[in-house]
């Protein structure tokens, strides 16, 4: 379960980094789901394995253009690929008004079927071997995270179950193993019912634009990694009333101490943060702020970061091929 930084800077891009978009891999083949879709998103991902053939589902935290304007170009540009697989938009509401009115006024048709799904209403939603949740989020629109959760960690079939209801062994049973429903005898066999997982599951919250990591307090409770926004240092958010909505490194870093995170990789930096520690403000002051308050394995997210999860919840950075 690997996490693949394309853009992590705030409002704006700079030379260094595009603005909000992030590819949480899958952890065997080529599936990948997209968080936020900031401008130029695709032409990030062209500098990655990454292939828009594979994207399972995009996921925006909300409406400001930092986190979604790079929607309707991804689109485009994945027909122009061939995809004719539909593609889940998990978004919150007036985004899919947007992009189908952006698609229709450039006549760009999709050859793949577009399935918005809202944000406000989701629940639980399930994907493949991923749940997904959604948190409501402080800042001056509605902004959400995203709780991605395994769910089926290295299944194995429960034979006994199996031979309780009378299964026979064979196809069925083949079919079952590799998560597929059934229908045995008119009745049909939900998949995870004859599963039994042989280690706890992976859990990965993503977090939007937001001033109140405490609102993440529930979402958290097991989780083995938080991926938020740290747009300023302290002293630089108290003097940045008027654009209210955002967290500091030093309020983030508190909230992950006190509900034990055990990983936290910040992200959404102003552009003001340089990375020259001769000049300031430098990113270092944000590390350093964070640090000072959370003692845990503690990342500064940069473009093309990659980032893995193994199976024993350590975030470990996976070095790329330049």
């Amino acid at each position: 379960m690997d996490l693949l930084f394309l853009g992590t800077s705030s409002g704006t891009p700079t030379r260094a980094r595009n603005v909000s978009g992030l590819a949480l891999l899958e952890a065997a083949g080529k599936g990948w789901h997209l968080v936020d879709c900031g401008e130029a998103t695709q032409h990030q991902v062209l500098r990655t394995p990454l292939s828009l053939q594979a994207l399972r589902a995009i996921h925006i935290t909300h409406v400001h253009g930092d986190h979604c304007f790079g929607l309707p170009g991804l689109l485009a540009s994945a027909g122009l690929l061939g995809r004719t697989r539909a593609l889940p938009i998990v978004a919150p509401r007036g985004i899919e008004e947007w992009v189908r009115a952006s698609l229709r006024m450039s006549h760009a048709h999709l050859p793949f079927a577009l399935d918005f799904q809202a944000t406000e209403g989701l629940g639980e939603w399930r994907h493949d071997d991923l749940r997904v949740e959604a948190v409501a989020l402080s800042h001056r629109v509605p902004s959400y995270a995203y709780r991605f959760t395994e769910a089926r960690p290295d299944p194995l079939l429960d034979i006994a179950r199996l031979e309780r209801d009378g299964v026979p062994r064979g196809p069925l049973w083949g079919q079952l193993a590799r998560g597929l429903d059934v229908v045995h005898e008119g009745r049909p066999l939900r998949a995870e019912d004859y599963q039994r997982c042989t280690r706890p599951p992976r859990c990965v919250v993503i977090a939007g634009d937001n001033d109140r990591p405490d609102l993440l307090g529930d979402a958290c409770q097991g989780a083995h990694v938080l991926v938020h926004e740290a747009t300023y240092t302290r002293a630089v958010a108290e003097d940045a009333r008027a654009d209210y909505g955002h967290s500091s490194a030093a309020r983030v870093a508190a909230f992950a101490e006190s509900v034990g995170l055990p990983n936290l990789v910040l992200t959404h930096f102003s552009a003001r943060y340089q990375a020259d520690p001769r000049r300031t403000p430098c990113i270092d002051d944000i590390r350093a702020e964070a640090a000072a308050a959370y003692p845990g394995r503690l990342f500064l997210a940069e473009d093309f970061l990659r980032l893995r999860l193994d199976k024993q919840g350590l975030l470990e950075q996976v070095e790329t091929k330049g």
